[in-house]
């Protein structure tokens, strides 16, 4: 379904290309003018000839390191534990600086980030910010001795680690530094203060001890994937922000189970609630009311207000990708991936008012606060419906328990089962594209498909036309096209992209239909690049990597995608262990940041957590022999040439 070539297109292409050179057309300022002019003319512009894809797929891999096609180099740009405030002091490899320290450093587990050009408005791709999340901790690793001898001081700094950053870096002589003692440097963490905007903001559910008001919340955490504004801003979205609560009273609450709130003495065994009251479900049954949101900052501005945006509603928030309709309004479209239920929905959500073009932070400042959530309905003939979350609307009334916008935002997981939208199989992150402004999202596993139920169903669920294999064991890409191209339209049409797998697999659930036979199981993160390169990446649970079906799959990797052809190759595979996430470019596309979260995770039961006393038993990455104790990382990949990445 992707945009055809169009001739007059390449016919501007080519006198262009003339003139500054090809590769000037596709990357920089002069090359965004042109494609700008091209766009505001109605046509769709090529972005070269021949194949998109222009690297050998390499092999799979099971080597403690990252691995890249040949012609291509990586490095380290920030590490977990590397300072990014000013006076911040180094990492300590025993892990042994204190909380007050991790809330300076970088947080631990890193996830989706941004890059923000510096200057501010400026296509700089030698000097920015990366704007970042951290997800979440393995406490084994956080502190020498792990969660032995558990205490206050142990469970900050795992609320340090948690949270949000912003560091400065820049290039210099072919290789990525992160700007020491940069004023731009910013941590947010798990006691962070947050203003809480739009419908929910004040409501008695949002109301706890700490806050009467219900207008401001400490912290933010579980932070996965992210988004951006057209402004210059961050979105950043909180995950499976319940397993840091616990009820163990044995009668909890509705909306505390629907949200998956844990139900023993020590929840996911973060062991926050011991020492940070609000973290006790029962004693504080709204605090984890107060998480599950979009949150906005401004990199630019280290003492900008962090805010919290309920018009956008409470979810485990995997994503938030951006679309702007014709008319200004902004789109956002958002997966609730619950690692518990693995039944959740799609969203939409579009703003009331347009932003302000060429406005910054402040003149949009309220763009986000009023709008219109959608949930999503695929339909078995391939036609699909964004149906309205509004209070009195599609059933969402009084009598169902939803007597006012706030308590729909609130329960939009009740909101979507009521409306009717499909229950997709872990939906991850969402990319659109550029050109065509077709969205993808990567679901990445069920397996309670055909033999589980969503929460408030009686009987299983099994496979159907959007998620097809039951049970899901390896994942699939869903793609969608907004009826006219418009973003805030309430219809669509759909397929599935492609069915992730091991193509050799006896069990025919597990091959998939990669074109090109390439394997790889479970996408998670995504983005579409300017070019109109799909990357995918696979985040596989150390569980999984240990048994027979991933014999022929190896550590998690990175593919490229064409989305025209369908072709895939494998462009990088991980270190033992760990999850790769999060892909940006710099706007002359010739480094990619890409993040290497949770090297070395223990083969146990989801978090995974490592033995204390062999920090490196499974992976050393990336500091190897010299290092106390393996870290999550941003890396930077460039060509040895020089040239664009992916080409």
């Amino acid at each position: 379904m992707a945009d055809p070539v169009n001739a007059v297109g390449n016919v501007f292409d080519d006198l262009v290309a003339a003139r500054i050179g090809r590769r000037e057309l596709l990357g920089g300022s002069l090359g965004a003018a042109a494609l700008g002019f091209l766009n505001g003319c109605g046509l769709t512009p090529t972005a070269q000839r021949g194949p998109l894809i222009g690297f050998a797929s390499i092999p799979i891999s099971r080597i403690d390191t990252v691995v890249v096609p040949e012609g291509y180099t990586w490095q380290v740009v920030n590490a977990w534990g590397d300072p990014i405030m000013v006076g911040a002091p180094a990492f300590e490899i025993d892990a042994s600086q204190s909380a007050a320290v991790q809330a300076m450093q970088s947080g631990m587990f890193h996830d989706g980030m941004h890059f923000f050009p510096l200057p501010r408005g400026s296509s700089s791709s030698t000097h920015g910010l990366i704007g970042i999340n951290y997800e979440y901790t393995d406490d084994n690793l956080l502190t020498t001795d792990g969660m032995a001898n558990w205490s206050a001081e142990k469970v900050q700094k795992s609320k340090n680690a948690h949270g949000l950053g912003v560091y400065e870096a820049r290039l210099e002589d072919g290789r990525w530094r992160t700007v020491a003692d940069s004023r731009f440097g910013r941590r947010i963490t798990a006691d962070t203060p947050f203003r809480i905007k739009g419908p929910a903001a004040g409501h008695p559910l949002m109301q706890t001890a700490e806050d009467r008001n219900g207008t401001r919340v400490r912290g933010t955490f579980q932070n996965c994937a992210n988004g951006y504004t057209p402004w210059g801003t961050y979105l950043s979205c909180e995950e499976n922000f319940t397993a840091y609560f616990a009820n163990d009273s044995g009668s909890i609450p509705r909306l505390q189970d629907r949200y998956g709130v844990p139900t023993t003495k020590d929840g996911w065994g973060f062991r926050w609630h011991e020492f940070d009251e609000r973290f006790n479900a029962v004693k504080h049954p709204n605090e984890s009311n107060r998480f599950g949101w979009v949150v906005e900052f401004d990199p630019y501005d280290p003492k900008s207000e962090p805010v919290k945006h309920t018009a956008m509603g409470r979810m485990a928030h995997e994503g938030a990708a951006l679309s702007v309709a014709d008319d200004g309004r902004v789109v956002y479209y958002m997966g609730d991936d619950d690692y518990r239920s693995k039944f959740e929905h799609i969203y939409k959500f579009v703003s009331k008012q347009p932003y302000r073009k060429g406005g910054g932070a402040a003149q949009n400042a309220t763009v986000l606060d009023e709008g219109t959530l959608y949930a999503g309905r695929f339909n078995a003939d391939g036609s699909g419906e964004w149906i309205e979350l509004v209070q009195g609307k599609n059933g969402l009334t009084a009598e169902r328990g939803f007597h006012s916008q706030a308590e729909v935002v609130i329960d939009a997981r009740t909101a979507g089962d009521v409306v009717g939208a499909t229950y997709m199989d872990r939906p991850e992150w969402l990319a659109v594209h550029p050109r065509s402004k077709e969205v993808y999202v990567t679901l990445s596993n069920n397996s309670s498909r055909g033999k589980g139920k969503p929460l408030h169903q009686t009987e299983p669920l099994g496979a159907d036309a959007a998620n097809p294999r039951a049970p899901n064991i390896m994942g699939h890409i869903v793609r969608w096209r907004e009826t006219g191209g418009d973003p805030a339209a309430t219809t669509f049409k759909w397929d599935v992209f492609l069915q992730a797998g091991e193509p050799t697999h006896k069990d025919a659930l597990k091959r998939g239909n990669v074109k090109g036979g390439v394997a790889f199981a479970q996408p998670d993160g995504c983005h579409i690049d300017a070019r109109g390169v799909l990357w995918i990446q696979t985040d596989s649970s150390a569980q999984s990597m240990a048994t027979a079906d991933w014999a022929l799959l190896g550590n998690n990797q990175m593919v490229a995608a064409d989305p025209t052809t369908g072709e895939v190759r494998r462009f990088l595979t991980g270190p033992v262990g760990c999850e790769v996430t999060a892909v940006q470019l710099t706007p002359d596309l010739r480094t990619m940041f890409i993040n290497i979260q949770h090297p070395g995770e223990a083969p146990l039961a989801h978090p995974g957590r490592n033995d204390p006393s062999k920090p490196k038993a499974i992976s050393s990455w990336p500091d190897g022999e010299a290092g106390g104790r393996p870290r999550s990382a941003t890396i930077a990949i460039r060509r040895k040439d020089g040239g664009i990445v992916g080409t």
